[in-house]
């Protein structure tokens, strides 16, 4: 593995598999590194998962520079991936591209940004100018006032067409991957096919070139409902609250320190 973007691009060529998970800070990102995780996403669900909000919304620029420096420090293999927050590149293209350099400059090898087609121009003018963009399509979180809810979308003949025309302005305009969001995984898995770049799905079915998680839903660490299409690998929750609970016991019993 390496933290260079072609590896991605070899990989699709050659029809291996790719992971990413989201981390937002030093620890978890070694062990997702040592632990063989091919990227690593520092997304603005720190907003949820970090900071216990309901949407991502609340996220700033200065929160996602701070987290994005800390997990890099731990990421040896691994791409390093940072989203742009809600309000940090919607203004135009040259608002964007100073929120991104502030992201590669803390660690980031690419950034992520929200929407379809009102991004393309965005993603043209960073692409231009040095800094790899993931295009993030589908069920998009910062839109989720707009959206009505965590809904999933490309459901009807005419989103689904949308959606495809989107994925494939984007890597037009430059986007050197796109990531796909809460979609039925035939839509997915055309999209796929069709672009040169590679896919990453979240609840996008198995005909992405790539699968991202949260993790917190991984880990079992989310004390919320964690989305249908996440899998627990371990509840860890039980464990660290068991373990925490022992500490606790043996302080109140004399039995620690010895």
């Amino acid at each position: 593995m390496s933290k260079n973007l072609g590896v991605w691009e070899k990989a699709k060529r050659e029809g291996r598999k790719m992971s990413m998970i989201t981390a937002y800070d030093y620890p978890f990102a070694r062990l997702a590194d040592a632990a063989g995780v091919d990227a690593v996403l520092v997304g603005d669900s720190l907003g949820m998962m970090v900071a216990g909000d309901a949407d991502t919304l609340k996220v700033s620029l200065e929160q996602m520079v701070y987290h994005t420096r800390i997990v890099a420090k731990g990421v040896a293999k691994a791409l390093v991936m940072a989203d742009l927050p809600f309000g940090s590149f919607e203004e135009g293209p040259a608002q964007a591209f100073a929120a991104a350099a502030r992201l590669l400059k803390a660690g980031a090898d690419i950034v992520k940004l929200e929407g379809g087609m009102p991004m393309v121009e965005t993603v043209r003018y960073l692409s231009q100018r040095a800094i790899p963009v993931c295009a993030h399509i589908g069920l998009t979180p910062q839109h989720v006032r707009q959206l009505g809810g965590f809904k999933r979308q490309g459901k009807t003949q005419e989103a689904a067409t949308r959606i495809f025309d989107e994925a494939i302005a984007l890597e037009e305009a430059g986007a050197r991957m796109v990531l796909m969001e809460a979609i039925p995984s035939e839509l997915a898995a055309e999209i796929t096919k069709r672009l040169s770049v590679p896919t990453i799905g979240i609840g996008a079915g198995p005909g992405t070139d790539g699968q991202v998680l949260v993790l917190h839903d991984v880990l079992g660490l989310n004390m919320d409902r964690a989305p249908g299409f996440a899998r627990q690998y371990v509840n860890g929750a039980a464990l660290m609250q068991a373990a925490l609970s022992d500490y606790a016991a043996d302080v109140r019993d004399g039995k620690f320190p010895v």
